[in-house]
């Protein structure tokens, strides 16, 4: 049972894995915590699956679902620094609203895409039909995102943005806008939440309001999965930890399912793994005090 899972769970952990990256580019390259990406996901899938059914060419609705998820991060961004609110609180204000934005977008709680011409049919209608065509699909649109993250943040611009996330108070002195590059790299964060939603919607014939519940604490354990294996030493491995983590993290939930877990436990497996990993290092270290080593 499990091994017939895995192509499915792998498609799954690939198009996951850019929700993963969106969490982890607030919370390791800018140090803004950041929620945003549970509202800006079905944000995304609502603006691409409203504008396909109205017509709209599949790839300027994807294209629209970015830009939507752009200007939420932003949104984000701009009540954390204007307001002097704090960004998790912030992001919790984003994704509130969203869900009633969410609605107004698509008119009802969900809306089928089915019949409707995807951006999978104009690039190529095989992708769909084949689980081995979408991971090699996802798979290297999850690397090619990878490489162009990483060759952003080494021009002056990702510079600036890590000069946030390493010395906030110490950047400005250097030239660094304080307040336009968090809102972009908010806005980058979500834009990619936003694709990965517009993505989904359109590889599973839907969109839904609520289908972005519990993809944070998903993204947090793929991103600490990753790490772990990848490690943070450089740049490039920063940015793998969360593709590398999303995959594992899905295969792992499709053989705790074939090893008969019921699916509704996996959010609280979920939840408690990420608090076992981020709780060990502390634990490890009293002991550690403790007993004089």
């Amino acid at each position: 049972m499990f091994w017939n899972l895995v192509p499915v769970t792998l498609v799954q952990g690939l198009i996951y894995s850019l929700i993963a990256l969106a969490i982890m580019i607030p919370f390791r390259v800018l140090s803004v915590p950041d929620l945003s990406s549970e509202g800006v996901f079905p944000l995304g899938a609502a603006v691409a699956a409203a504008l396909i059914t109205l017509g709209v060419h599949p790839l300027l609705a994807t294209v629209a679902a970015v830009v939507a998820g752009f200007l939420a991060g932003m949104v984000t961004a701009l009540i954390h620094l204007k307001f002097k609110v704090h960004s998790l609180l912030a992001g919790i204000l984003t994704v509130t609203m969203l869900w009633s934005v969410n609605l107004r977008i698509l008119g009802k709680p969900n809306a089928p895409l089915f019949g409707f011409e995807t951006v999978y049919d104009w690039i190529s209608p095989a992708i769909l039909a084949s689980l081995g065509a979408q991971v090699l699909f996802f798979g290297i649109l999850a690397i090619a995102l990878v490489l162009l993250l990483w060759w952003v943040l080494q021009t002056d611009l990702g510079l600036g943005l890590r000069g946030i996330g390493a010395n906030p108070h110490l950047a400005p002195a250097l030239g660094v806008n304080l307040v336009a590059y968090t809102a972009g790299g908010l806005g980058l964060a979500s834009a990619i939440s936003g694709l990965a939603g517009a993505l989904m919607a359109q590889s599973q014939g839907y969109a839904d309001v609520g289908m972005g519940v519990g993809m944070l604490v998903n993204g947090l354990a793929s991103v600490i999965i990753g790490e772990a294996i990848t490690g943070r030493r450089t740049l490039l491995r920063q940015l793998a930890a969360p593709v590398v983590g999303a995959v594992v993290y899905y295969q792992l939930s499709s053989l705790a399912l074939a090893l008969g877990l019921h699916p509704s436990d996996l959010k609280l497996v979920t939840g408690l793994f990420v608090l076992f990993t981020i709780g060990w290092p502390f634990l490890i270290g009293r002991k550690v005090s403790g007993t004089g080593l």
